[in-house]
């Protein structure tokens, strides 16, 4: 079996016998790998995708190691192939960064940022966060969060906003308990919304959650609510956000992720006020890729279930 990797990363596969080669993610593949029988995905160009669709006829497997697939999904590898994503493999890093732009967003750090390269000792902040009227927006003691996409990151999440005294639900297709958290339903988030101090977005990019993030979903929230996305930017429609932020509509927004990517330096979300901007840095770390491509590989030999997998044949 031949296996393709990807030189944006180390993998560990010393356990295999298998032919393991290493291919750049920003070329095409070369002629003599066409014939490779698994490839691994990380941080791959939109054009190499879809020439190794085009290409790698012999493919059974792609194992990306995202937690999203969706640049996989749209590259238009053959339904005889099976996909598999990396899911949990940045749950860690991932809501580590979210609870910090959550944090950062609360207690209004990108505000006194600007203070201290000012040279101001921010005095107004410090009367708004103590006074009785306004003290609650700048703690997550008591705060009511809301995360949209409840899956293996908010697993991780939830517990650590608990700790800080959260309140914490969850918005998912279905409505349950999911890692010991209330979900309700997609249907019920417009009545969830309205209660909400803190939305979280960790949505993936599918037709069906584009521009979810709308001017209808933020007017149902409290104008004293924060946004944080760490999700994908396709899900958040910029312009209605930006205008909510511009208008004073939304207190604060946190955002890791943004349509294009790298966000041009005309893009008038750098200029938005109350809103703090990351480079895509929530994960880009993902713990435990050479484990969960051996195990896959393993289990493509043995005709046993994948893990993790989102398209083609089900073994």
């Amino acid at each position: 079996m031949k296996i393709l990797v990807p030189h944006t990363i180390h993998l560990d596969l010393s356990p295999i016998t298998d032919e393991v080669v290493t291919y750049e993610v920003d070329q095409s593949i070369p002629d003599e790998h066409t014939d490779a029988d698994v490839l691994v995905v990380w941080q791959n160009t939109a054009d190499n995708l879809r020439d190794a669709a085009r290409r790698l006829t012999r493919l059974r497997l792609v194992q990306t190691l995202a937690a999203g697939p969706d640049s996989v999904l749209a590259a238009g590898f053959a339904r005889s192939v099976a996909i598999t994503s990396g899911r949990s493999l940045h749950d860690g890093p991932v809501a580590e960064h979210t609870l910090a732009l959550v944090l950062a967003a609360i207690r209004r750090l990108d505000t006194l940022l600007e203070a201290q390269k000012s040279t101001t000792w921010d005095r107004d902040f410090n009367v708004a966060q103590s006074a009785p009227e306004t003290e609650q927006l700048y703690t997550l003691d008591g705060a009511r969060v809301t995360i949209w996409g409840f899956g293996s990151i908010a697993g991780r999440l939830a517990p650590l906003l608990a700790a800080l005294g959260a309140s914490v639900t969850g918005v998912a297709n279905s409505a349950g308990e999911r890692y010991g958290f209330p979900v309700v339903a997609t249907s019920e988030l417009p009545d969830v919304l309205k209660t909400t101090d803190v939305l979280i977005s960790i949505l993936p990019a599918t037709p069906a959650t584009a521009n979810s993030l709308n001017a209808d979903i933020l007017a149902a929230l409290p104008r004293t609510a924060v946004f944080v996305n760490v999700g994908r930017g396709a899900t958040v429609d910029e312009d209605a956000l930006q205008a909510a932020l511009a208008e004073g509509r939304l207190r604060a927004a946190a955002l890791d992720v943004t349509k294009t990517e790298p966000l041009p330096s005309h893009s008038p979300l750098w200029a938005t006020p109350n809103l703090i901007i990351t480079p895509h840095v929530a994960g880009n770390r993902p713990k435990g890729s050479s484990a969960l491509v051996l195990a896959n590989v393993a289990a493509l030999k043995e005709g046993r279930k994948l893990t993790n997998q989102v398209a083609g044949p089900v073994l």
